[in-house]
């Protein structure tokens, strides 16, 4: 399951096609609808979603934590104050990122880019951690809000305003409006307040025109819990990818790539959240026979399931790379490794009554898939982990894992696919014994995929 975060097993799916010389592609930059900055707008939506949520838990739920006082304010605005918290894993890693995805978009929504928004994001985390809860403020709140929200912003962004077209009508339109507004909540709010909500019109030029590849798996897994083969049980999988890594390198997030997976857990039914986004890129070999793409992303990574537990923000310098062997046989590859700003690792220790550690360290992914006549292929990818103790028991902990994957198309758009892999997590403590748990795992799936 932990594997399946790096985007690469869907990268090697695309058909091997020769792109324009690099220097003939056009500077493609996505542009808003709003290209106006309207900062005002910015600042009222970012305010309203520091306000609302603390109002709903101040006067609704009555939580602890949201009766603030001037003078819990002067305490947290001190920097002595800050230190990590020991908040439950789905709150702490997928609460906070997805509440600072909102903070990014009230800007991000109202004409401000990629990194005009980032900023945004972290002063929003700033402001609820000082002046919105009692307790003393995060640090890895603020991370995980800042870093991890400005990823799953510009993904929810893009997204949203993909799917709705202002030509569509009807019961469709409607539809793609709410979905777009679930996803994207500042997004739909401005299509309300300018009128745009549901309205027919032409669409803009700045029309996002950017080719989208999904993949819809579905079928029975099982893994090792506890070092005890599980039964099967029922799972799916859905996959994204936004734009290519061959193409418009030069813009932020032009290319995107999505994985969530469900199934049955006591733990979660939602098991895996992963995101990578490009940052930018650059050409290291262009051939009729080779293409070599290196390309930098930012990365979110929740994973969530019976066997297995973590969450990490990153960054990597990736290597994807397509070799073209023969006229029916065709080779893609992968490689990246880079700085892993914040993860979440199980501690069985439970030290500050943690289940697990915050950390600090590197990452390392390899991958190949072979593909013949377009029919049938197999993957093998390798990735590993070090990670160094921020907060928690001292440890230096090591992730190794390693997956393989054949398919079989049956038709356009359908195939099956069987998926033997293991994740091995070693531990070296300096106060308590170390440990070594591996949890191996077997997928079977049906899937279907669509270029969009």
């Amino acid at each position: 399951m932990f594997f399946y975060f790096s985007p690469h097993t869907l990268v090697a799916q695309y058909n091997f096609r020769r792109l324009p010389y690099p220097d003939s592609i056009p500077k493609y930059n996505y542009r808003d609808t709003a290209v106006k900055k309207r900062f005002g707008r910015a600042v009222l939506l970012l305010s309203a979603t520091e306000v609302l949520p603390w109002t709903f838990d101040r006067f609704v739920t009555g939580a602890a934590w949201s009766k603030i006082s001037f003078k819990t304010v002067g305490s947290n605005t001190k920097p002595s104050s800050w230190f990590w918290d020991n908040d439950d894993f789905l709150t702490n890693q997928f609460g906070h990122p997805s509440h600072g995805s909102i903070f990014f978009n009230s800007f991000r929504s109202n004409g401000y880019s990629f990194w005009q928004s980032a900023p945004a994001t972290f002063a929003g985390s700033y402001i609820w951690e000082t002046f919105g809860e009692s307790q003393a403020p995060s640090i890895n709140d603020f991370i995980n809000t800042g870093f991890g929200g400005s990823i799953l912003g510009e993904f929810t962004h893009r997204f949203a305003n993909k799917i709705i077209n202002n030509h569509s009508r009807g019961l469709k339109r409607q539809a793609n409006e709410v979905l777009a507004l679930l996803i994207n909540p500042a997004n739909g709010l401005n299509r309300i307040i300018d009128g745009k909500w549901g309205k027919v019109s032409v669409n803009p030029v700045e029309k996002d025109t950017t080719k989208v590849y999904v993949e819809f798996d579905a079928g029975m897994r099982r893994f090792s819990v506890n070092n005890r083969d599980g039964s099967f049980s029922w799972y799916g999988r859905f996959k994204l990818l936004y734009g290519s890594p061959y193409e418009n390198y030069r813009s932020p997030f032009s290319f995107i790539s999505i994985n969530t997976e469900f199934g049955k857990s006591i733990k979660s039914n939602v098991n895996l959240i992963s995101v990578y986004g490009s940052l930018a890129g650059f050409w290291v070999q262009y051939t009729d026979q080779t293409q070599q793409m290196a390309l930098l992303t930012a990365n979110y990574d929740y994973i969530n399931n019976d066997a297995f537990f973590y969450s990490s923000e990153n960054i990597k310098l990736n290597l994807f790379s397509k070799f073209k062997l023969s006229r029916k046989i065709k080779l893609n590859t992968t490689f990246g490794t880079g700085p892993i700003i914040l993860a979440a690792i199980p501690d069985p220790y439970l030290k500050l009554d943690r289940h697990y550690d915050y950390c600090w360290g590197a990452g390392l992914n390899a991958g190949a898939m072979i593909s013949l006549n377009d029919r049938f292929f197999y993957g093998i990818n390798y990735r590993g982990g070090w990670f160094k103790t921020y907060s928690g028991n001292s440890s230096d902990n090591f992730l190794h894992t390693v997956t393989s994957e054949l398919g079989f198309k049956i038709i356009k758009g359908y195939s099956i696919s069987a998926e033997p892999g293991y994740f091995d997590l070693l531990g070296h403590y300096k106060h308590y014994p170390g440990y070594d748990k591996t949890y191996p795992y077997l997928r079977i799936s049906v899937r279907f995929n669509k270029l969009l």
